[in-house]
């Protein structure tokens, strides 16, 4: 039986199955359906709780004996089978099938697993657990379905948050349930049920972050202005010294202008990637980035480097980190504008 996670508090409720299955690309969603349904197994009796993961040489046989035998110390047990990403193969698939026959009313197993695809969920083994139990599949959450996520989050904290403090814990988070419930619990733990308002939300999402010059540099070579100037608000918020980002930046408008212009002379880009040592971890952010920026942007945006460093140490730029955002903009999405003057007033 399908039964999406949303809706197992309320399956739980009304009775409990023999077998859960928990699947999906969403780990938060899936630990947290684990949790619901070892609270209410345990409220049921199965206070002894076996824990499996399946690794090379796993021994299917001792599931069958865990499953079939009586604990030492409860009336009834819980078994976990994490499938760490696998398939059960062919000694699995007859584990699980045999487990079915079994049908131990004093053991209840939980499988955990990633995305159960349409060949997993046709497979023999998958329809005789889903057969006599309960399949839950956890997928990534987005729009509607992730605003009532939230809601339901907010409802079991006793949050009061308001509406547009939630739609920026959203946009902040991107998807990311479990980074969302921690802000959630700490806002809880802070403010408990008063309301929560935008302010409050961002406030504790720059506290909490932690970024440095490299974060800002990434996000660049990605082409991700939001997490740039993300990252540029906190390392301005931290009093990060404005000449150090700046030589953050124009050391990758360098490099990616050197790579250019040897690639323009016909060299390769792996010969050029070994010549100027770049690492593999690194080459496939420069690569995205090279196919954005051409020569004519990259040296716009060291021309834009040099008005800023000239002007900076004049002294006539009252807001440095603003002149900084411009320059990041660029460089995630290529403009020809001039910088932003802010002279001094005299």
């Amino acid at each position: 039986m399908r039964c999406y996670a949303n809706q197992l508090p309320n399956e739980l409720k009304k009775a409990l199955q023999p077998f859960y299955l928990v699947f999906g690309e969403e780990p938060f969603q899936i630990a947290q359906c684990a949790q619901q349904i070892r609270t209410c197994a345990k409220q049921k009796g199965f206070d002894e709780v076996i824990k499996f993961t399946l690794m090379p040489g796993f021994d299917w046989q001792e599931l069958i004996a865990q499953y079939q035998s009586m604990s030492l110390f409860s009336a009834r047990t819980l078994i976990e089978l994490d499938l760490n990403g696998q398939k059960p193969g062919t000694v699995g698939s007859q584990t699980f099938k045999k487990l079915v026959e079994l049908n131990n009313p004093d053991t209840l197993l939980i499988v955990t697993g990633a995305k159960a695809s349409q060949d997993i969920q046709r497979s023999a083994w998958f329809k005789a657990l889903d057969k006599h139990g309960v399949f839950v599949p956890c997928y990534p959450l987005s729009g509607s379905h992730l605003q009532r996520w939230l809601d339901e989050q907010c409802a079991r904290l006793a949050i009061n948050m308001q509406n547009d403090a939630k739609r920026t814990l959203i946009d902040a988070t991107e998807g990311n349930l479990l980074a969302c419930f921690q802000e959630l619990e700490k806002l809880s733990l802070l403010h408990g049920n008063a309301l929560i308002d935008q302010q409050l939300v961002l406030q504790g999402l720059l506290n909490q972050a932690k970024f440095d010059i490299f974060d800002l540099s990434e996000a660049l070579l990605h082409g991700n202005s939001r997490q740039a100037i993300k990252v540029l608000t906190k390392l301005a918020a931290d009093n990060t010294e404005a000449v150090s980002i700046l030589w953050a930046i124009n050391k990758e408008a360098n490099t990616l202008l050197s790579l250019q212009l040897g690639l323009q002379q016909g060299e390769s880009l792996a010969a050029l990637f070994k010549q100027k040592a770049i690492w593999k971890n690194q080459q496939g952010p420069i690569s995205q980035a090279l196919n954005r920026l051409t020569v004519d942007t990259l040296e716009h945006i060291i021309s834009l480097l040099a008005q800023f460093d000239a002007s900076y140490k004049q002294g006539n730029l009252i807001k440095p980190y603003q002149a900084l955002a411009h320059i990041c903009l660029v460089f995630c999405q290529p403009v020809a504008v001039a910088l932003p003057a802010h002279p001094l007033d005299s």
